[in-house]
């Protein structure tokens, strides 16, 4: 194998980066956060971008852009991507779909949360009270899905299993076993039709306040939302609005506008909101299975093989 020089832009002495270890001689590898340390550093013909480093790389770009690829080690790519790089044709992979199996699960212990009712189950639990009442079956429930990706065919594939049915918006509606797949402009089509709707979506110009009030209020009183895409889907005043309100039964939510989420958000007052602080993807291995995918890609660069992840830049995933 040729040598490769391989910038890391990351803090040095991240646990993750310790699987490092296991690369080749063949590869040179430089890994901070400091501008001036890559300034005077050997050309880099790979750039992994760690967590929240999308300013540094921005600042190196001179530098970065004549690599011959670029690999962001988390899935979302709107703190990464900068007009010039989207410009630009160096290739670029990232995280996406790692994730899928444990946000997947988040989804269906969300549908699972409501239609079981396990907050009044606990509120009568510490207040002492045999408090009986009727919960709901997920099987037949129509489990709607914005974005069927990774994340999407990993809910699906569970929904499934619990007799649900399955309906999911994809750019690319190509067929699905026993799934009804439509086309972005099936949106208003498939709204009404949700008992549970999940988003998985990512940030991009056209997904930016893609579920807003008029969409929020096509959904059935009885429909929870479920976000584990990015909060930039959602417009969050006319979700709020519609929780207060009651005109919908409930949100699951593992992302937001704003994050962390302020003291005092509406969201931590409302009870029919379950809350996850952006950390429904977070298992024991998460950083290691994320680095140990780049670690893989980088044995196909060097093979000379394609590589896994690719993304279109223009489209933002």
């Amino acid at each position: 194998m040729s040598a490769t020089t391989l910038w890391v832009l990351s803090k040095p002495g991240e646990k993750y980066l310790r699987l490092l270890d296991q690369l080749p001689a063949t590869v040179k590898v430089i890994i901070g956060e400091e501008e001036a340390l890559f300034l005077s550093a050997p050309a880099p013909d790979v750039v992994f971008c760690g967590i929240g480093k999308g300013k540094l790389l921005r600042s190196l770009w001179p530098q970065v852009k004549d690599a011959k690829w670029l690999h962001s080690f988390t899935a979302g790519l709107e703190s990464v991507l900068f007009p010039e790089l989207v410009e630009s044709s160096l290739p670029m992979s990232n995280a996406k779909g790692l994730y899928g199996r444990s946000l997947g699960e988040f989804a269906i212990a969300a549908a699972l949360f409501f239609a079981k009712d396990f907050r009044r189950m606990l509120r009568s639990q510490a207040a002492h009270e045999w408090d009986q009442f009727d919960v709901e079956e997920l099987t037949g429930a129509t489990f709607g899905i914005i974005g069927y990706g990774g994340i999407g065919r990993e809910a699906a594939r569970r929904a499934l299993a619990l007799g649900m049915k399955v309906v999911a918006i994809k750019r690319h509606p190509d067929p699905v076993d026993g799934i009804e797949v439509l086309p972005p402009s099936g949106l208003h089509d498939m709204l009404p039709r949700c008992d549970y709707l999940m988003v998985s979506a990512p940030n991009t110009p056209e997904t930016k306040g893609m579920l807003g009030a008029e969409q929020i209020a096509m959904l059935k009183p009885n429909c929870v939302l479920i976000n584990v895409g990015r909060g930039s889907v959602v417009d969050e005043d006319a979700l709020i609005a519609a929780l207060e309100q009651k005109r919908i039964k409930g949100a699951a939510l593992d992302v937001f506008n704003v994050e962390p989420l302020p003291a005092g958000h509406a969201f931590y007052k409302l009870e029919n909101v379950l809350l996850s602080p952006h950390c429904a993807d977070h298992t024991a291995t998460w950083l290691d299975d994320s680095m140990q995918f780049f670690i893989e890609n980088l044995g196909r660069f060097q093979r000379g093989d394609k590589l896994e992840n690719l993304v279109d830049k223009k489209l933002g995933y």
